[in-house]
């Protein structure tokens, strides 16, 4: 199946700004990486880099977003699945070398205090985490509303911190230390809601 160029080019952006960041991203490494030419950035993306770097990180994290349910329903409760979301976050990153974390954090932790158009971005798909994880835990864990979305902020914010962690370390020690300390306090909510 042929993959379209600007579908391409998303994806290759992606892998980038992942290992390398936006700012250490270059448009023709882009074109090179995304089998695309030079010119077919600028068709698909006319903003520039500052376009497709926000489409980019709404693409990757709707794509993202897809994990949580995907881990969560195939656990026997929400404490595991907190557990196995940390664990195969930390497998995939150890297994990439440790070059393979989340692209919205790198991108946001880089560019939000310079670029507004990216910040707002990235703010935006951090926010549909929330979301989806505060509905996930009001639906299935009981909690409600105000509880759920502390929690579901306290997990983003726990899972992206160990990821800057395990990334400097080269370790995952930092994503089983906050694996278990938001599902064990996630397990002390619940029981109270029972």
């Amino acid at each position: 199946m042929v993959v379209p160029t600007r579908e391409r080019i998303l994806i290759a952006t992606a892998e980038l700004f992942r290992r390398q960041g936006y700012n250490g991203t270059g448009l023709k490494e882009i074109a090179s990486e995304a089998r695309a030419p030079f010119g077919s950035i600028y068709h698909h993306f006319p903003g520039g880099k500052e376009q497709l770097g926000g489409d980019v990180i709404r693409t990757a994290g709707a794509m993202y977003a897809m994990l949580l349910p995907a881990v969560f329903d195939g656990g026997p409760d929400l404490v595991m699945g907190v557990r196995e979301f940390f664990r195969l976050a930390g497998q995939h990153l150890a297994e990439s070398g440790w070059q393979d974390a989340c692209p919205i954090a790198t991108v946001a932790l880089e560019v939000a205090s310079v670029n507004e158009r990216l910040r707002a971005a990235t703010h935006e798909v951090f926010e549909r985490w929330i979301e989806d994880a505060t509905q996930l835990l009001t639906e299935r864990g009981g909690l409600s509303p105000d509880a759920a979305r502390a929690r579901a902020i306290a997990m983003i914010a726990a899972l992206e911190g160990a990821f800057v962690l395990a990334r400097a370390s080269r370790t995952l020690e930092p994503l089983h230390a906050a694996g278990e300390l938001v599902a064990s306090e996630l397990e002390a909510a619940i029981s109270r809601c029972e």
